[in-house]
């Protein structure tokens, strides 16, 4: 059974900084590409980063420069580290098994909050 739990999220006020991570557990971690996505409130779920099992990694626009996606495969964890955070970064974060958005294990989500 693969499970995937994310850690790491919260209040922060903008121009803070949080990192997120995200423990999978029954599957061959370093084998999986992993991502993050996020869904704010009344907006469609998106992909945020990814990371490929050679380390490759990919961003949407709104994150670049701002959001590193890493992973280590000795602790089958992927981290968000999330810098100059901006209110509309606001959004339940998931982390994601795999390249495919209707294929692979979802986390159950965890809730970043970027205000005053």
């Amino acid at each position: 059974q693969v499970q995937l739990v994310e850690s790491g999220g919260g209040l922060v006020q903008p121009g803070g900084s949080l990192r997120l991570s995200c423990v999978a557990s029954g599957i061959v971690f370093s084998s999986n590409a992993m991502g993050w996505y996020r869904q704010a409130p009344g907006k469609e779920r998106e992909l945020v980063a990814r990371i490929f099992s050679d380390g490759t990694t990919t961003y949407t626009g709104s994150v670049k420069g701002r959001f590193t996606i890493s992973r280590d495969n000795a602790k089958n964890t992927v981290y968000l580290q999330m810098n100059s955070l901006q209110p509309e970064d606001t959004a339940v974060y998931y982390c994601k098994q795999g390249e495919l958005y209707a294929m692979g294990a979802w986390g159950k989500g965890i809730l970043v909050t970027v205000s005053q």
